[in-house]
């Protein structure tokens, strides 16, 4: 609907049928004081003002239109056949008006102008109704989320406790059914060669459970807030050497361990993670084949397994090869999954969930891994890992 005031009855009668014969919804008003109070109670398109009237004059009336959050996005076009000097048209446009049209007026330009801020206003409001309805959506949405992180931290924290209380009570059986059956093994079964075998097997199945149930722990203990601190990889990789010590000299393991760079992590899972990946190596060394095991890297310019050598890299990518049995690359995603194995557990033994954590730590530490390998050809793991979180995390925060 459009709103004309003015206080000329003629002027009134003229405009207002000139608009219903083009179909305009049309509403009238005979002073300032009218107009506003029609405002108030009637939702209108487009108000067209006269500037000289008794009382409130078309500007003072325009500029409290405008200051009413109900109608200052409505489009006023101002009506005069007196006020045409360049000052009062200027003055009209500060008042809130959107075009100072003066008498005599040809209708056609004015019918064009009344279809073209009629639309105008629809279209803003329409806009104005979907952003609206957004923001309440995004609103809810965000409360919703809000209240899903609290309800998964608390559930994450009942989880790690839950875990940490299971594996507890379920290795010290575990420990007793372990060394009750060596003491069996020393004192009764001797002379049992069949009892001594299915024995063996108990001890066996319960270290392997045992290695499954501190696996999992350790899986569990990912989901804690990370702390990052600047790591000396050099220095983790040798611990973990050191604590690998004596299944390297088992399988008689040559090991080259080039130059590391220094980076933000979290200590003991970088330390996790390396042995798991060297342990892995030896694991699936080749029958009557020492073990070569290199650990060598390069600064990176982005977040790509492929990306360039750039020597200001804000990136490492480390490599950790060995030339054992190798894999078929058809089966790279299958590889990183929990309790996913290539082989037999009796032919290697394992849970099953080395790689899970690993995949796991590098996420946490916003990097990628990926492998390479071929059948009886060795792997190669590629880890992609940031030098400094700090600067991951804010260019994150200025991204959003």
């Amino acid at each position: 609907m459009i709103l004309i005031v003015d206080d000329k009855q003629e002027n009134l009668y003229s405009l207002k049928a000139l608009l219903r014969l083009n179909l305009y919804e049309v509403d009238t008003a005979t002073s300032g004081e009218e107009a506003l109070k029609r405002i108030l109670r009637n939702e209108y398109e487009l108000i067209i003002l006269d500037v000289q009237m008794p009382g409130m004059d078309g500007y003072e009336v325009a500029e409290t239109i405008t200051g009413y959050s109900r109608s200052k996005d409505i489009p006023i076009i101002f009506l005069s056949a007196v006020n045409i000097d360049k000052r009062f048209v200027t003055k009209g446009y500060a008042s809130g008006g959107v075009d100072y049209i003066t008498k005599p007026f040809d209708a056609d330009i004015l019918l064009l102008k009344v279809k073209t801020f009629t639309r105008l206003y629809r279209q803003t409001k329409e806009l104005n109704d979907i952003k609206e309805t957004l923001e309440q959506k995004v609103e809810e949405r965000t409360k919703a989320l809000v209240q899903a992180n609290k309800e998964l931290e608390l559930s994450n924290a009942e989880l790690q406790q839950y875990a940490f209380i299971a594996s507890h009570d379920l290795q010290e059986p575990l420990r007793k059914i372990i060394t009750f059956s060596r003491l069996v093994i020393e004192r009764f079964l001797g002379g049992d060669p069949e009892a001594l075998q299915y024995m063996n097997k108990v001890i066996s199945s319960s270290e392997r459970m045992r290695s499954l149930i501190n696996d999992l722990l350790s899986y569990s203990h990912l989901a804690e807030p990370p702390r990052f601190n600047i790591c000396n990889l050099n220095q983790l990789v040798q611990e973990t050497m050191a604590d690998l010590e004596v299944a390297i000299k088992e399988k008689e393991a040559v090991l080259h361990i080039s130059h590391l760079p220094s980076i933000e992590a979290i200590p003991d899972q970088m330390r996790q993670l390396f042995q798991n990946l060297v342990s892995n190596a030896l694991k699936f060394a080749k029958k009557d084949t020492p073990p070569v095991i290199k650990i060598w890297s390069e600064l990176i310019d982005q977040r790509s397994l492929t990306a360039g050598i750039s020597g200001k890299g804000a990136w490492c990518r480390i490599y950790i090869s060995d030339n054992g049995i190798g894999f078929n690359e058809m089966y790279l995603d299958k590889i990183f999954h929990m309790f996913q194995r290539l082989h037999g557990k009796d032919e290697y033994h394992g849970t099953g969930i080395g790689l899970t954590i690993v995949k796991k730590i590098i996420q946490k530490h916003n990097g990628l891994i990926s492998a390479e390998s071929r059948e009886g050809q060795g792997a190669t793991f590629m880890l992609v890992l940031p030098l400094k979180q700090t600067a991951i995390l804010e260019t994150e925060t200025q991204g959003l």
